[in-house]
Formats: structure tokens, C-alpha cells, sequence
């Protein structure tokens, strides 16, 4: 997702979309860890998604905890 289509977000759309991301990240973790992730490069784009998000929500002056 670009970071343009981030900023067309809602406030809570933002934030669910921050914990979907996290949650993803997490699951691609665990994948690599156990050896069952096959496309490595999903972790930078994973961690990139999340990173645009925390910007933006950072410019709204939204604090995500977590």
C-alpha cells in the first residue's frame, strides 16, 4: 500500500490498519524462523508497511502504543 493511500485513511482505519500489519509481521517471524518462509523480501516490505503507517499517524499526532 502507498503512502498516499495510507493518508486517505480514517484515524481508526489507520490504527486497525498498524495492528493488521504488526500481526502480519509477526506471522512472517515465526514463518522464517521455522523455515517455512520462502520470499524473504515479505519481512522489508512487511516492516516498510508498518513504518509508513507509524508516519503517518505520527503527523496526525496519533500516538500508537504497542
Amino acid at each position: 500500500m502507498k503512502a498516499g493511500d495510507i493518508r486517505d485513511m480514517s484515524d481508526t482505519e489507520l490504527l486497525e490498519h498498524v495492528q493488521t500489519a504488526r500481526r502480519d509481521l509477526f506471522g512472517l517471524k515465526f514463518q522464517h524462523a521455522t523455515g517455512e518462509l520462502d520470499n524473504t523480501a515479505s519481512l522489508k516490505k512487511a516492516k516498510r508497511e508498518i513504518a509508513r503507517a507509524l508516519t503517518v499517524a505520527s503527523e496526525r499526532g496519533i500516538e500508537i502504543n504497542g
